[in-house]
């Protein structure tokens, strides 16, 4: 596994934001757990997003909950207060206000009697004592206030970065697939290139390899150059080798076996042409099957294909 091509992938920042499903999540932890690059990668994205959640939160004064309720309590005893001490005064005789005597001396004269005046009893104002706390809570509700739309700012704009970063990644992730899509594209398109240039080269000689009684319906090709003394491999049909075996071309030079090297398994499922160790003379070619990585003498019972240049 290319554990740097998964790291580069965005999958662990899409475990760090928590948005994978529980099945990728468990992969990830798997691999983790496996792979230490990966794990110290994992471990880096967590750690980073956590330091600027925290680089960006607000921390609120550490008296403001001892102020708040001392603002409230201050509030609801100026109120009881307030109630307790307002004088209710009743309207009396003595609110009223007559005219002064007349002095003795002037005579009598003969107007009507002026009307009472009535003065109107207001309430008593309020008590300094009052108004300071009521100031003062006043302050500490805007204070809460200003803190609660900041802590809730800091917030939204939290989860619009968590959103952002998650399109980004979406389309890191993207351009990744795209990009590996392309150079596997590439690679594919110059490997058929170059086997059909080995194809249409004359001076290739195409040797044929029938099967044997072991695999009748076997077939493969050599192409081989006696001039450069490239050989390739051109499997056309064969069995699945039993498991730890694999199959291995050999020369045969003046009746001696000369090893051409071992087949990939792509190869020998006929996905590809093979380019196998150059040959300096050969007069046939055959295959036998053997142990994962080749023999250094062919197998005889395992043969499967073989045929005459």
């Amino acid at each position: 596994m290319d554990t740097q091509q998964y790291i580069e992938s965005g999958i662990l920042e899409e475990y760090a934001l928590g948005i994978l499903s529980d099945a990728e999540r468990s992969e990830v932890e798997r691999l983790a757990a496996i792979h230490p690059e990966i794990r110290h990668e994992l471990d880096a994205i967590v750690m980073g997003l956590d330091a600027y959640a925290e680089a960006h939160s607000l921390t609120p004064p550490a008296d403001m909950r001892e102020r708040v309720l001392a603002g409230w309590q201050q509030a609801i005893h100026a109120q009881d207060s307030e109630k307790s001490t307002t004088p209710v005064v009743p309207m009396t005789a003595a609110s009223t206000v007559t005219p002064p005597p007349v002095a003795a001396t002037l005579p009598p004269v003969s107007t009507p009697a002026p009307e009472p005046v009535v003065r109107p009893i207001t309430t008593a104002p309020e008590p300094i004592s009052t108004q300071a706390p009521a100031r003062g809570f006043g302050w500490l509700m805007a204070a809460s206030v200003a803190l609660l739309l900041s802590l809730g700012g800091n917030y939204m704009l939290y989860n619009r970065w968590q959103h952002t970063q998650s399109e980004l990644f979406a389309v890191q992730n993207e351009q990744a697939r795209f990009a590996a899509t392309q150079q596997a594209s590439q690679k594919t398109l110059t490997t058929q290139r170059q086997e059909l240039a080995v194809l249409r080269d004359e001076r290739f000689r195409h040797v044929t390899l029938a099967g044997t009684p072991a695999a009748p319906t076997a077939k493969a090709r050599v192409l081989y150059n006696p001039a450069t003394r490239a050989v390739y491999v051109d499997v056309r049909s064969l069995p699945k080798p039993p498991a730890g075996k694999q199959y291995q071309l050999w020369a045969l030079d003046q009746g001696k076996p000369v090893d051409a090297g071992v087949l990939a398994a792509a190869t020998a499922a006929g996905e590809e042409l093979q380019q196998m160790k150059d040959i300096t003379s050969a007069q046939a070619f055959a295959m036998t099957v053997e142990n994962i990585g080749g023999s250094p003498t062919p197998t005889l019972s395992t043969m499967t294909v073989v045929g005459n240049i």
